[in-house]
């Protein structure tokens, strides 16, 4: 289970330190994908990336070619050099905004990557009365 939220910057060749927690559970090799309706990049294990697959071959193509080829034209694999780090690539950078400092956290199955500011702005959206009643309705 991936959980937690660490600040870090990415460097002028688009490195960024993958916190040791998260990259102990992700292993040696993972993948990096961009979520639209965030303005994150997404990054799952190559198990995790399995299951999230799977799901997506299911899906009738014809009515989801779109959501398909977005999918698996911004997927890239990684594998952190010997200091942990991993390299962004350039066309994931700037489709979630990252300039420098980033939000890395842990959400259960996966990690997310946020542009601190872009994060940040999002934030003082959350209507946490809603989280709340949709918590209560279940059950927490």
């Amino acid at each position: 289970m991936l959980y937690g939220r660490y600040e870090h910057t990415v460097d002028s060749k688009n490195r960024m330190f993958v916190p040791a927690k998260f990259k102990d559970e992700l292993g040696g090799s993972f993948k990096l994908t961009y979520n639209d309706f965030n303005k994150c990049i997404l990054v799952y294990s190559d198990v995790e990336w399995a299951k999230y697959e799977e799901k997506i071959s299911q899906l009738p193509s014809l009515k989801f070619d779109d959501f398909i080829r977005a999918i698996y034209s911004n997927t890239v694999d990684v594998q952190p050099d010997v200091q942990g780090r991993i390299v962004i690539p350039s066309f994931l950078k700037d489709k979630v905004g990252i300039e420098k400092n980033v939000l890395v956290m842990g959400v259960g199955t996966h990690i997310e990557i946020w542009a601190q500011e872009v994060f940040e702005e999002k934030s003082k959206s959350v209507d946490m009365n809603k989280i709340k009643e949709l918590m209560m309705e279940l059950g927490f």
